[in-house]
């Protein structure tokens, strides 16, 4: 353990202050650095309980709380350029970011010891700067950005099933978004390319690849490869959806787990591509998430990444 002071930033909403100092004790006994705490708020999710960490000196700073939490600890990390490692203790539904660094999830004492313990490594995130009638808002994600399915499933997901049911809800609300997922035209621009006109119902922009359950939608992604990957879905009708499954479950799930192919293919309804910048433009407004969060409806988002943003336990 070489951190020197903790910066503990708590999401009242998730868990009690007394259930995490009980982890923590369980984790470390009382061999514990200096240990701040910093509880989030509504209206902010963290941004500036991890400044006031920072400002405190701490070292490292632990978000614990949901994917809302750990993105705006990353976010404002990143944006302050601090020198501050980050640790997660996964509290939230999809704990997506947790899922793809292998951090031990259900289990607060053993997400503590990784986090006080483990070795800090560089991972990316991606930045969207998206359009709205009052200006422009720029908005970190480190796992998925986009608009389509991701997004209605946000959108359309019971509150109070996801409580009871956790991930799950997002199964339950995937056939209304399939239904709220209309193909529109859309334009996108990469630096070095000739833009290009495409009609499509889902985009994804993604750092790391998978989802909740095991499901990996982004199989090449790498959080600290210096690049994005994108997905754009154009499915429609049955003919279209099967043609997207199979894509998905099998040229890219079940093949690539016995070694036959090494990148993520394309198809007739899915295009997968490799950036570090993009701009889209869309037709139609649509909603637009980052890492979960519903940022509203744009129809236009700037896309871009910033390597090794953060150091992360």
């Amino acid at each position: 353990m070489n951190a020197t002071h903790v910066g503990i930033v708590w999401n009242p909403s998730k868990t009690s202050k007394e259930d995490l100092e009980t982890a923590l004790k369980d984790s470390i006994g009382d061999s514990a650095p200096q240990v701040s705490w910093f509880e989030t708020s509504e209206d902010d999710p963290g941004r500036e309980a991890t400044q006031r960490a920072l400002d405190a000196s701490a070292d490292l700073v632990l978000a614990a709380g949901g994917d809302g939490t750990v993105r705006a600890v990353a976010e404002h990390l990143a944006k302050a350029e601090a020198d501050a490692e980050l640790g997660i203790i996964p509290l939230g539904t999809g704990n997506l970011l947790a899922r793809n660094l292998d951090i031990p999830l259900n289990d607060l004492p053993a997400a503590f010891a990784h986090a006080l313990d483990g070795k800090a490594h560089p991972i990316d995130l991606g930045w969207a700067e998206i359009a709205r009638p009052d200006g422009t808002e720029r908005h970190a994600f480190a796992v998925m950005a986009g608009f389509g399915i991701d997004a209605h499933m946000i959108t359309e997901t019971n509150d109070d099933l996801k409580d009871k049911a956790g991930w799950l809800a997002y199964v339950e609300s995937l056939g209304r978004a399939v239904s709220a997922s209309e193909i529109i035209t859309i334009h996108l621009s990469i630096p070095g390319q000739d833009a290009v006109e495409e009609q499509a119902h889902t985009l994804i922009v993604g750092n790391c690849g998978t989802l909740q359950g095991g499901v990996t939608l982004l199989p090449d992604a790498d959080p600290a490869d210096g690049e994005l990957d994108l997905l754009i879905l154009n499915a429609d009708g049955i003919g279209g959806w099967m043609d997207t499954l199979r894509n998905m479950v099998w040229d890219n799930g079940i093949k690539r787990l016995f070694g036959t192919n090494d990148t993520a293919e394309s198809s007739d309804s899915t295009t997968h591509q490799r950036i570090t910048a993009l701009t889209i433009e869309l037709d139609e407004p649509r909603v637009f998430e980052v890492d979960g969060d519903d940022l509203g409806e744009t129809t236009r988002i700037e896309i871009s990444i910033q390597p090794a943003a953060i150091l992360v336990r």
